[in-house]
């Protein structure tokens, strides 16, 4: 690949600079900057606004007036459209007083959307004998929601596909942790979850949220160990996240033209165990993976 790419080039490198920075700005950002290490004229091309404008989302201005000026790592004037687009790859922003949040793939820029625990609906979360809103030192958001204790645990959003980006197909995933000291009920109470476009049949599907199920469930009932191993081999389990938080998959949905909206929710409310330790993060809505890439090699 890499061969090809110089060939393309050393055939390319008579063009003035700024047709070379419009042919870049028709791929990817992973291809830019993967042309950007090939040739001088191609590097200088690759740092071109006319390049990276293309990968922002048309309606960066409008997200940009839903958040607070202050929050953000880029000057949306004066900073480069490659320095904004590298930002919202990695610091996600702030939007709607804070309670959402905007970030991009940082290999093909589409959007990421992630609904804080204040913007989804939590049953009982107003009820301080069942949950408690706190700030978390690991969280984009200023509050996170702490389960106390419940037995029936119902967590569910909605939100608009206009802000995501079209023709898309997008996964969703519950953000949580365990509280560190304490936890339990999520072992054997299995939760059903599903996610997809308002008015449409979503089958659910059975997953555990507990993070260490095979431990947590030798722990309370030894004698069920072929058992227990036989059913965590089965279940969809959460997976840790590089910012330190779990998921898990609740469904996948295509978003279209924008027009639809989509419903995610997760419900617990047949085991009827006492669930405690429970820390809500939000849902995050990004697009499903197409292939595994590495750009931050490449990043100049």
């Amino acid at each position: 690949m890499e061969e090809e790419m110089r060939t393309a080039a050393a055939d390319l490198s008579s063009l003035p600079e700024g047709v070379i920075a419009h042919i870049l700005s028709l791929t990817t950002p992973l291809d830019v900057c993967r042309a950007s290490t090939v040739s001088r004229i191609f590097h200088s091309a690759a740092q071109s606004d006319i390049v990276w404008s293309r990968f922002l989302p048309p309606d960066l201005d409008v997200l940009i007036s839903r958040s607070k000026s202050d929050d953000l790592d880029f000057d949306p004037i004066s900073s480069s459209k490659k320095n904004i687009f590298f930002s919202l790859c990695d610091s996600p922003m702030l939007l709607d007083d804070g309670d959402k949040s905007l970030a991009l793939e940082k290999w093909t820029g589409r959007k990421c959307i992630m609904l804080g625990a204040r913007n989804i609906t939590i049953v009982w979360s107003d009820t301080p004998e069942y949950w408690t809103w706190e700030h978390h030192p690991d969280s984009r958001f200023a509050e996170v929601a702490v389960l106390l204790q419940v037995w029936w645990l119902e967590i569910r959003g909605r939100m608009s596909c206009r802000i995501l980006t079209r023709r898309t197909t997008y996964g969703v995933y519950l953000v949580f942790k365990m509280n560190e000291d304490e936890y339990r009920g999520f072992n054997f109470d299995l939760a059903e979850v599903r996610a997809g476009i308002l008015g449409t049949e979503s089958d659910p599907k059975t997953v555990c949220l507990d993070p260490d199920l095979e431990n947590s469930r030798l722990r309370l009932a030894p004698w069920l160990i072929d058992h227990s191993l036989e059913m965590s081999s089965e279940l969809e389990q959460p997976k840790e996240r590089q910012d330190g938080w779990f998921e898990i998959e609740l469904g996948e949905f295509e978003s279209g033209d924008g027009d639809d909206e989509v419903e995610m929710d997760l419900m617990e409310v047949k085991g009827g165990t006492r669930k405690i330790g429970l820390v809500v993060e939000g849902i995050e809505i990004r697009p499903k993976p197409t292939s595994v890439l590495c750009i931050d090699a490449l990043i100049d």
